[in-house]
């Protein structure tokens, strides 16, 4: 490790990979500009130190803006350094860990620093898909450098220091950082979606170690380890969690091992990364409740698929499927989000939601656990749009809707007592998931306590699963 890595930007570096395990690249780099007296202005390798080194033995790439040199800002040769490292990452399949500390572009530099911005977008643009990208904050990352963080796979943001935007909340009309500071690590987690975890820097660098350990190195590894659970493991509780399915992702992953991204958006949407039998899989569930770390109920939801919530697990699912990480689905929705604000982007976004389940290729496992209604349960990675195997448990209900709503509108005229004896009727001849699995639409009713050892077999015969799609460039939704 060179000299310049015992700078804030250095420590940060030290702090997230194996001991002694960092290389340096590029450390003797200086900026070339000399316009504006930057000849006699001191860059030691241009604000940003860049290098590998290994994260739990596996190996990654890092570049660290370092804020004390011209405030990190980036000039030509600084970008040259992050986009040279994107070359080596792509040839030897890695991921790209960016820790962002910068003031922004060099004006010095103008048009250089310009370009540089652009051939780093290149770069990220290239790598999309091939190499996991991860960006964390923990100072300014404003203008174009916000691009950089929202092109990457996963943002983490430091909670009280760091900001991120495009213009200042200042420089939004009728607005101030007081009133609402749009930068702010609150705003971009809950508002936005931009960002998947806050914390403090010791937590972000600890939870960018996990991730790691979770992903494979690219799009034709495998993220596995030796699993020490018991495979057939039942969960005795687990039919009290459908309401929070956060709490039952943990509880059916192997050692209850549960990686949430984006939880503080889209709540009424679950997107997690659990392991089972070993394999790293992603998870995307429905939420109605959420408790709290003392078991407490916290916040209750309306069991409605959000404009958000569809978002968030669209773009969580063509990750999964990018990197051949198998998706498991836990369906509880009674339908779409019925407001104003919700209406504006609803249906489309439950068009990328669906596009993404039926794109994908990768082993698709759904399980539903409570209320499966209308279109929004076929958004849910259904049988219809491309789920492999499809399980439910026994108080399931699938269809067009509840069956007392479903009376009304069949027997509009009729008296109370008809109405409830054809929801009755509807119940078990249209809802039930029994059924649904005499159609074809459920491969198999479980019980829930034996959700674990059923999705772990499913997956396991679905390991050598291989589907093409139709010949084209990519689609359009």
């Amino acid at each position: 490790m060179s000299n310049t890595a015992q700078s804030l930007a250095g420590t940060r570096i030290a702090s997230l990979l194996d001991e002694n395990s960092f290389v340096e690249i590029g450390g003797q780099i200086t900026a070339r500009s000399t316009d504006f007296n930057m000849a006699s202005t001191e860059t030691p390798s241009d604000g940003v130190i860049t290098g590998y080194g290994v994260i739990n033995g596996s190996l990654v790439y890092v570049y660290s803006q370092d804020a004390s040199v011209m405030g990190g800002t980036i000039g030509e040769m600084h970008a040259k350094k992050i986009a040279r490292l994107y070359q080596f990452a792509q040839k030897t399949g890695s991921p790209v860990i960016g820790l962002v500390d910068c003031a922004g572009m060099r004006l010095q530099e103008a048009t250089d620093a310009l370009n540089g911005f652009g051939e780093i977008y290149m770069a990220e643009a290239m790598a999309s898909g091939v190499i996991p990208q991860i960006t964390a904050i923990f100072g300014t990352c404003g203008g174009g450098m916000a691009l950089i963080p929202a092109m990457t796979d996963f943002t983490f943001m430091e909670e009280k220091k760091a900001k991120l935007f495009v213009n200042s909340p200042n420089a939004l009309d009728g607005n101030i950082a007081s009133a609402c500071d749009t930068a702010a690590a609150a705003f971009q987690s809950e508002e936005t979606g931009l960002v998947d975890f806050i914390g403090s820097e010791s937590e972000i660098l600890g939870q960018i170690r996990v991730l790691v350990s979770l992903l494979p190195s690219n799009n034709e590894d495998e993220a596995y380890t030796e699993c020490e659970d018991d495979l057939n493991r039942a969960c005795p509780d687990l039919a009290n969690c459908a309401g929070d399915t956060s709490i039952l992702l943990s509880q059916i992953s192997d050692n209850n091992l549960f990686f949430e991204c984006k939880a503080s958006y889209g709540k009424d949407m679950v997107t997690a990364f659990i392991q089972l039998n070993g394999a790293t899989v992603g998870a995307v569930a429905n939420r109605s409740e959420i408790y709290g770390e003392d078991g407490t109920l916290k916040e209750t939801l309306d069991g409605k698929l959000s404009p958000r919530g569809a978002k968030k697990a669209a773009e969580f699912v063509e990750f999964c499927d990018a990197f051949n990480i198998p998706v498991l689905t836990i369906t509880n929705v009674t339908g779409f989000k019925a407001t104003k604000c919700a209406e504006k982007t609803m249906a489309k976004s439950a068009a990328a939601l669906t596009y993404a389940f039926a794109n994908a290729t990768v082993p698709k496992v759904n399980v539903v656990v409570g209320k499966a209604y209308g279109s929004a349960y076929l958004a849910m990675n259904s049988k219809s749009i491309g789920a492999d195997m499809v399980f439910a448990w026994p108080n399931a209900e699938i269809g067009m809707m509840d069956a007392k709503s479903a009376a009304k509108i069949m027997y509009a005229d009729a008296d109370a007592a008809t109405i409830n004896e054809n929801a009755a009727k509807y119940a078990t001849l249209q809802n039930h998931a029994t059924s649904a699995a005499r159609r074809g639409y459920v491969d198999t009713v479980i019980e829930p306590e034996d959700t674990r050892k059923y999705v772990i077999g499913a997956f396991e015969m679905l390991y050598t699963k291989r589907e093409d799609r139709p010949d084209r460039k990519h689609g359009t939704v």
